[in-house]
C-alpha cells in the first residue's frame, strides 16, 4: 500500500510539473525515462518531455494515467521502445489518441536479441527490449533522436547537431571505457535477477545469467543451479534491477556470500546509470579473480 501511495504521488507530481512546463513548450512523449535523457541532451530545453513509465514502475506491465494521456494528445512525437510489455497493448491506442504526432520506434533501428537470448535476429518479433543499456546502441539512439528533433524544429538544427556531437563524444568515451575494462574479461559470467543487460553482455563479450525466466520467479532447481555457478566462478556481485523484489536475490546472496548491487536501468540519467553498471561489473570480475 505504501509503495502504491508513493507511486501515485510521484506520478501526480510529475504530471503537475509537466503541465506547467507544457504550457510554454512543445511536447514529446517517450516510453521510458532513459529516452528523455537523449531528448534533453540534444534538444536542450526546447521540448517538454512526457514520460509514460515513471520511476519505480515496471515498463512490462505499466498502465498510463489520464494525465499522461492528456499530454500525449498534445505531443508532436512519440518515441517508443517498440518491444516493452506495456507498449504491446498500448501503442496502437496511443497512436489513435494522437494521429498526427510523429512516431519514432527506436528498436527498429538496431540489431536486436530474441527475448529468450538464444540467438540474435534483426527486428526479431519477440525481442529483448533492453537495448538502451549498451553504449554502442546509445550511439544509434542519439542519432535517431537528433534526426527527429531536426525534423520537428528545423530552426534548431544547428544547436541540435552541436549538442548531438558533444553527446556522441561522451558516449564514445563510455564505449571505449567498457572496451578497455572488459578487454581481458571476455566470456566472464555475471548474474542478474531480471534479464536487463543482454546487450551490454553481447557487445563486450560477457555472459549474463538470470534468475528470472520469461517473467517468472526462479524454480528451486534454477536457484540451485545458479548457486553452484556462483560458487564455482567465485561470483562476488549479483545485480538487481531497482523495481524488482529482492527476496530471491537475497536467497542467492545468503548461499554464496555475493553482494547485492542495485542498478537502475530506468534512470532518467542514462549516462550515469550505464557508467555505474560498467564500473560495477568490472569491479565484480576483479574481485572474483
Amino acid at each position: 500500500m505504501k509503495k502504491t501511495f508513493f507511486l501515485v504521488l510521484t506520478v501526480l507530481m510529475v504530471s503537475c510539473g509537466m503541465n506547467e512546463s507544457a504550457k510554454t513548450k512543445r511536447i514529446i512523449t517517450v516510453s521510458i525515462a532513459p529516452f528523455e535523457y537523449f531528448v534533453k541532451a540534444i534538444g536542450s530545453d526546447d521540448f517538454a518531455v512526457n514520460v509514460m513509465v515513471p520511476a519505480g514502475a515496471s515498463p512490462h506491465i505499466y498502465e498510463p494515467w489520464p494525465g499522461q494521456i492528456n499530454m500525449l494528445r498534445k505531443s508532436e512525437a512519440y518515441v517508443s521502445n517498440g518491444f516493452l510489455g506495456f507498449e504491446m497493448s498500448w501503442l496502437p491506442k496511443f497512436y489513435d489518441v494522437n494521429k498526427t504526432m510523429e512516431k519514432l520506434s527506436l528498436g527498429t533501428s538496431l540489431n536486436l536479441i530474441e527475448a529468450d537470448h538464444s540467438h540474435e535476429g534483426e527486428h526479431a518479433e519477440k525481442a529483448d527490449p533492453h537495448f538502451w543499456m549498451s553504449p554502442k546502441n546509445g550511439v544509434v539512439i542519439a542519432a535517431k533522436v537528433k534526426d527527429l528533433l531536426c525534423r520537428l524544429n528545423p530552426a534548431g538544427t544547428e544547436k541540435y547537431t552541436a549538442n548531438y556531437d558533444s553527446l556522441i563524444i561522451k558516449i564514445n568515451d563510455l564505449d571505449r571505457k567498457a572496451e578497455e575494462l572488459f578487454a581481458d574479461q571476455k566470456g566472464n559470467v555475471f548474474i542478474t535477477y531480471h534479464p536487463t543487460l543482454a546487450y551490454l553482455a553481447r557487445d563486450y563479450g560477457l555472459e549474463e545469467l538470470t534468475l528470472e525466466h520469461e517473467g517468472k520467479e526462479p524454480s528451486p532447481a534454477r536457484l540451485k543451479e545458479l548457486i553452484d555457478i556462483a560458487r564455482e566462478k567465485n561470483i562476488k556481485k549479483i545485480f538487481l534491477t531497482r523495481e524488482y523484489d529482492k527476496r530471491q536475490v537475497e536467497a542467492l546472496s545468503a548461499e554464496t556470500g555475493a553482494e547485492i548491487v542495485v542498478i537502475d536501468p530506468l534512470s532518467p540519467d542514462w549516462f550515469d546509470a550505464v557508467n555505474f553498471i560498467i564500473t560495477a561489473l568490472h569491479d565484480s570480475f576483479i574481485q572474483s579473480r
